[in-house]
């Protein structure tokens, strides 16, 4: 039924994109971000400045997310000025999150926003995944609809 209801939530936004209405306020230019983790801790926007910050909504049951999960996770590993966070949009539990996320295993932390308490600063994802690369100065570089990919977000952070 969750499912349900943010696929139709999807296509009414879609819609509203199509016909020109507007679905959401403009995000700012240099948004912020502070949110809990799924293990309690604070992940704030503003303490990550000098670094690339890779911003991800993906869901639970959102295949295409769980396929680059692992690439965004090496991304980071393996690149000292890049962190992520990785924003669970999704209703389930946050057991289950938290379960999926022991089968998922990254390197970065997760935290879970619901359709009912959005992010302020971040448009709402027109579709799963949905990635913003934030640079080093606090500012949306780049947005990304759909799956990222390691030369990707190279290529991306290479020409900045």
């Amino acid at each position: 039924m969750i499912f349900l209801s943010r696929k139709l939530a999807f296509v009414a936004m879609s819609l509203a994109l199509l016909v020109g209405l507007p679905a959401h306020a403009a995000m700012p230019e240099k948004p912020t971000l502070k949110v809990t983790t799924i293990d309690g801790k604070t992940f704030d926007l503003a303490a990550e400045r000098g670094k690339w910050v890779i911003v991800n909504y993906w869901a639970t049951w959102c295949v295409p997310c769980i396929k680059e999960m692992p690439d965004i996770s090496k991304f980071v590993a393996t690149h000292k000025n890049v962190a992520a966070i990785g924003l669970a949009y999704d209703d389930s539990a946050l057991a289950d999150i938290r379960a999926f996320v022991a089968k998922h295993p990254v390197v970065y932390p997760i935290a879970q926003v619901t359709m009912d308490k959005p992010v302020k600063d971040f448009d709402e994802p027109r579709g799963l995944p949905t990635t913003w690369l934030i640079d080093p100065q606090g500012k949306v570089a780049k947005p990304f609809v759909g799956p990222v990919t390691s030369s990707m977000l190279a290529a991306a952070i290479g020409g900045k």
